[in-house]
């Protein structure tokens, strides 16, 4: 149960359960993500990767997702301009809605990349997040996120980058790209009308049977029937 106020914007995840407790006349703009409009050359590839990134660490953080005091001040005026468009319904206004919503998916990203709240610790510095964005935005690109790879494009070295992702993660950074990446499979299998095929080639897998075999390493079954039986 969320308490809110004017001005909140609240992230409803897949699978999430919610309510509001109101005490008061309340106006609530709802605005729904569905697999038509996500995939649609519109929305963009790259918005579909912050929207991944979203979907990893805003559902651990309950409550208002815009933690910058000056993006509330931000985001309010983009959402009225939203219903006004979609009144009004005057020349150009689902492109002007479409981008008004692309530039809150921004905005929003941002608010979750300058907290983190589920790996990077209150010490963290900035370029460890630095460091994990490079690793979220280019994780569709496996030649980028080796280690070497990753250390030349930050200037340090190997042995300093694992030391660095593990003091400010808790994890080693094979094991932070393994997990991320299975996250990525599982929306698509559970929230994506996406083929296995196409999983394999938009995460970089070798083929199918690379994938399957990656994924019943840690979730115990095969991509199709992790799908199946949590579909039920």
């Amino acid at each position: 149960m969320f308490p809110y106020h004017d001005g909140h914007l609240f992230m409803i995840t897949p699978g999430d359960t919610h309510s509001f407790e109101i005490h008061t006349t309340t106006k609530f703009v709802d605005i729904k993500f569905n697999d038509i409009y996500i995939h649609s050359s519109v929305f963009g590839a790259e918005n579909i990767q912050r929207l991944e990134f979203i979907l990893q660490h805003a559902n651990h953080q309950p409550g208002c997702i815009l933690r910058n005091k000056v993006d509330k001040l931000l985001v309010k005026p983009m959402i009225e301009a939203i219903i006004r468009e979609y009144i009004n319904r005057n020349l150009y206004s689902k492109e002007i809605i479409t981008q008004i919503i692309n530039t809150i998916i921004i905005v929003v990203a941002r608010n979750i990349a300058m907290f983190l709240p589920e790996q990077v610790d209150e010490c963290s510095e900035d370029k460890s997040l630095d460091i994990l964005q490079y690793i979220q935005a280019n994780i569709y690109k496996t030649g980028k996120i080796r280690a070497k790879d990753i250390s030349q494009h930050f200037g340090i070295s190997e042995n300093y980058l694992g030391r660095y992702i593990k003091k400010h993660t808790n994890e080693t950074m094979q094991q932070y790209i393994l997990n991320y990446k299975l996250k990525l499979v599982e929306n698509r299998l559970l929230h994506s009308q996406m083929r296995i095929c196409e999983i394999v080639e938009e995460l970089g897998f070798t083929d199918d049977s690379h994938l399957n075999k990656f994924f019943k390493k840690y979730r115990g079954c095969s991509p199709s029937n992790f799908r199946k039986n949590n579909l039920k």
